[in-house]
């Protein structure tokens, strides 16, 4: 299943997003069919609570959706066109935003550093999260900011210490993030939270697949387009450092959460890298595909310095 969170009414939901890009409201269809179905669960409207809860959680919605495919989609209150509603971060506020650096060969080469002999790790924040179609706003303290189209792991439950053959048990499912750096911020830094932390800077999104529709995360088709030319092409099989070895490695020093995102690392293709180099500017359209997951699309703005000075100037205007 794939599971977004959207805006409507001004109201946020939870709801799975169907192959012709409708979304199925799933409080409606608890509503709907809670009395054909003999269990007692309580559906949180949240993406972290449901993760938490999915043991229980997942396999009833998969039976109020047969319910509801049953019927052929009848029931038209319980959907809506993903057109029509405002996508929103699947996950706003992870315990942990985790991220793999240098998990591609081809991107160790462009970027002049040798592949590592473990996972090297670095974290982003929840500040930096928007969702799909969200603007990524240039900082005012930068003048090369990056892009990078990474597969991202969503955690399902506790994980502590856990081999890498129990290592599958232990995800959600997977989404996409473009872990948007600023170089000039990250390479002046000993480390490189600043550069990698502004806001804006973690797009996610647009969906949660669960595991078993993306099947193999070893084999998909991974891209990026700048302004619909493609930077990045790369398949996940390329991967330095598996899956059940990130998590488990990560799993050896801290306790992983449901709701947890493991960003796994960026192919060759990014800005930095190129001859002559790229970096992002007001107006530019991001997109990154990876397969059996969707497609990430953002813009990029200017930074905005009267922002907050017109935010506060509304808030004195009088009322219509």
């Amino acid at each position: 299943m794939k599971f977004v969170s959207y805006r409507s009414q001004s109201s946020t939901h939870l709801g799975v997003l169907t192959k012709d890009d409708q979304i199925i409201k799933i409080s409606s269809l608890h509503d709907l069919y809670k009395n054909r179905i003999p269990l007692d669960v309580t559906l949180p409207n949240d993406m972290k609570r449901f993760i938490e809860q999915s043991e229980t959680a997942l396999p009833y919605v998969e039976a109020l959706l047969n319910c509801y495919e049953s019927d052929h989609g009848k029931n038209d209150l319980a959907s809506c066109s993903i057109s029509d509603v405002e996508v929103v971060a699947p996950i706003a506020q992870p315990e942990k935003i985790i991220c793999v650096g240098l998990n591609y060969i081809d991107h160790c080469k462009e970027t002049n550093m040798e592949p590592p002999s473990s996972p090297v790790i670095f974290s982003k924040y929840a500040n930096a999260i928007i969702g799909d179609k969200a603007a990524i706003e240039l900082p005012i303290n930068s003048n090369q900011v990056d892009f990078e189209a990474e597969l991202t792991i969503v955690i399902g439950k506790e994980a502590k210490c856990v081999s890498e053959a129990e290592a599958e048990d232990y995800i959600f499912g997977y989404t996409i993030m473009n872990d948007v750096s600023a170089r000039d911020l990250q390479f002046a830094d000993s480390q490189w939270s600043r550069g990698k932390s502004a806001d804006t800077f973690a797009p996610i999104g647009p969906a949660i697949v669960t595991k078993d529709e993306v099947g193999d995360p070893h084999h998909l088709d991974i891209s990026l387009t700048l302004n619909e030319k493609i930077m990045q092409q790369s398949k996940t099989s390329n991967l330095i450092f598996r899956i059940p070895t990130i998590v488990s490695f990560l799993s050896q020093s801290m306790t992983l959460k449901p709701g947890d995102l493991i960003a796994t690392g960026t192919p060759p293709g990014v800005g930095m890298g190129r001859d002559p180099q790229v970096w992002l500017k007001g107006g530019d359209t991001l997109s990154i595909t990876i397969e059996n997951i969707g497609t990430l699309s953002n813009d990029v703005k200017k930074h905005n310095p009267n922002k907050k000075q017109d935010a506060k100037e509304n808030a004195l205007l009088p009322s219509k």
